[in-house]
């Protein structure tokens, strides 16, 4: 065989493998662009056109194009949103977000450490029990949270007063109005009660799955790490600090990375919980479309919304990758 045939037989080969490459990734790609490139790309358009209730139908005419103005219009509230302030929702959004992902995370670990101890009985069962709440539905969990933080009939309140009436405290005093309190429980910090009831929920349906990834990250520790440090007089706090988190650090970062996701666009809990309120003190990005959407019909400045959220997340898991180094290999 001449070199030139071999050098030919060579290519073929490369080619039909490449070929059977692109063949495998092709169904995965086709469902992609279907289920998320194209809407997104009719996200951007539909972000730049006054589009309506009137486009929906299929012979409807083509909607106007208005370039920026709905991005212009969310920024001056030129929608007449009631109570509503880009630069506060905003704020809260971002709040909102890393406030709760801190007690995830922490949390999460916290009790994967727990659960890992040698000699612990009965972990499959705690370990079944502690993701329940991942398993439950979000529409679920928001109805029975907001019956939990019920004024008049909720369970805290309930226990509350059954705890004060042993010191002879007077039930009223425990008349908490948890979801539709106005005046901030904190003075100088501008967080109504219903910030903290969705605070407390969240917490209890977060947590599990970081305990989950942390869980699995603990498994892959080699106990020589710990044996050595043992032998070198180094206490288990010690360990903990300088051995368990630098090496959960690789499966974390993308893991609260997630939860930052998550938790920014967590839309089922608020609405379901506080709908927003009190006086859309508790109102997010993505709750504040869908009002656009539900309520005004303004589907143009909602899909704005959505492009707006896209950006900000898209930033914030950059900034997020490049202060914790997440895409870096990491040894110890």
């Amino acid at each position: 065989m001449t070199a030139t045939t071999q050098s030919s037989s060579r290519t073929k080969s490369r080619l039909m493998r490449s070929v059977t490459i692109y063949l495998y990734i092709l169904p995965a790609l086709i469902i992609m662009a279907i289920m998320t490139y194209w809407p997104m790309l009719f996200n951007l358009w539909m972000s730049m056109t006054d589009y309506g209730i009137k486009n929906l139908r299929f012979d409807a005419p083509l909607p106007n194009w208005v370039d920026i103005q709905n991005y212009i219009g969310i920024l001056i509230n030129e929608f007449g949103i009631p109570n509503f302030d880009f630069a506060r929702v905003l704020f809260f959004n971002l709040f909102w977000t890393f406030s709760n992902v801190i007690f995830h995370v922490t949390i999460g670990i916290l009790i994967a450490v727990a659960l890992n101890v040698e000699g612990l009985w009965f972990k499959g069962i705690y370990r079944a029990i502690y993701v329940l709440p991942i398993v439950i539905p979000t529409l679920v969990v928001g109805t029975v949270w907001r019956n939990i933080f019920d004024a008049d009939y909720g369970a805290i309140n309930q226990a509350l007063m059954a705890a004060g009436s042993l010191f002879g405290i007077n039930p009223q005093t425990f008349h908490i109005r948890w979801i539709d309190q106005v005046d901030p429980p904190i003075p100088g910090i501008p967080l109504t009660l219903s910030y903290f009831a969705l605070l407390i929920a969240n917490i209890w349906l977060g947590w599990p799955f970081m305990t989950i990834v942390a869980t699995g990250a603990l498994q892959s520790i080699s106990k020589e790490f710990y044996e050595a440090a043992s032998i070198d007089g180094a206490s288990g706090v010690q360990q903990f600090f300088r051995i368990t988190l630098p090496l959960l650090r690789p499966a974390m970062v993308p893991a609260t990375m997630y939860g930052i996701i998550v938790t920014f666009n967590l839309f089922n809990l608020i609405y379901f919980i506080t709908g927003g309120g009190p006086l859309r003190q508790t109102e997010i990005l993505v709750t504040t479309a869908f009002r656009l959407v539900n309520e005004q019909r303004l589907y143009g400045p909602a899909a704005a919304f959505g492009v707006y959220t896209m950006i900000i997340l898209i930033i914030l898991t950059m900034l997020t990758n490049r202060v914790s180094r997440a895409t870096e290999s990491y040894d110890v």
